[in-house]
């Protein structure tokens, strides 16, 4: 049986989720899955990081913005060709145009994920369900060249990624993502709410 790709990833803990972090983690591999959130985040950019802001753009990953109740959609899916587990963000901003960030999920051995961007940029992270919530834990950086991922040591400047997910209702979660560089503390956060709007 065709069984979710995040099934192998939290384990034992699978039969613990509750059914909205289930339902959003249900893409099973080799298919056309789809399930669709949508929300609306607040978005927190510190000072010390805007001069990185246009290789956040070019690399197309987290938008480098101030601005709160941004309108969010997330498609979570698969592909008939592959086992990864795709992310497509769509943020829509009050004066620029819908922006998206696009990244795969890659399953390295057990609870060990690698988040894969553009042009091969990766982030490192553990996968786990601990006091109720989904916790995405920072492993560190790494470039996907030629089918290998080449570790990056740039948690230095750019700094740890770390994420949680927790239930409000069978159909709703809430989440928050935060970026914390050793010299400066926390200089990223994005958080808000989020409801499954369609399974397919």
């Amino acid at each position: 049986m065709n069984e979710p790709i995040f099934k192998s990833i939290f384990d034992n803990s699978w039969e613990d989720l509750p059914p909205v972090i289930k339902k959003h983690y249900a893409i099973c591999p080799y298919t056309n899955d789809k399930v669709t959130v949508e929300g609306h985040l607040d978005i927190s950019c510190a000072k010390h990081i805007q001069f990185l802001a246009p290789v956040f753009w070019l690399f197309g990953t987290i938008p480098p913005i101030n601005e709160e109740t941004v309108p969010v959609t997330v498609h979570f899916e698969s592909k008939p060709n592959t086992r990864e587990f795709c992310f497509n963000r769509i943020f829509h901003f009050k004066t620029r145009k819908p922006y998206e960030f696009r990244s795969r999920m890659v399953q390295v051995e057990d609870d060990e994920v690698i988040e894969v961007m553009r042009f091969g940029i990766s982030w490192r992270l553990n996968y786990l369900w601990e006091e109720g919530k989904v916790m995405l834990r920072h492993k560190g950086y790494a470039l996907k060249a030629f089918g290998h991922f080449i570790p990056l040591p740039i948690t230095w400047l750019l700094g740890r990624g770390n994420a949680e997910e927790w239930a409000v209702d069978d159909d709703t979660f809430d989440m928050c993502a935060t970026i914390t560089n050793p010299l400066w503390g926390k200089i990223y956060e994005y958080k808000g709410r989020f409801t499954i709007v369609s399974e397919t």
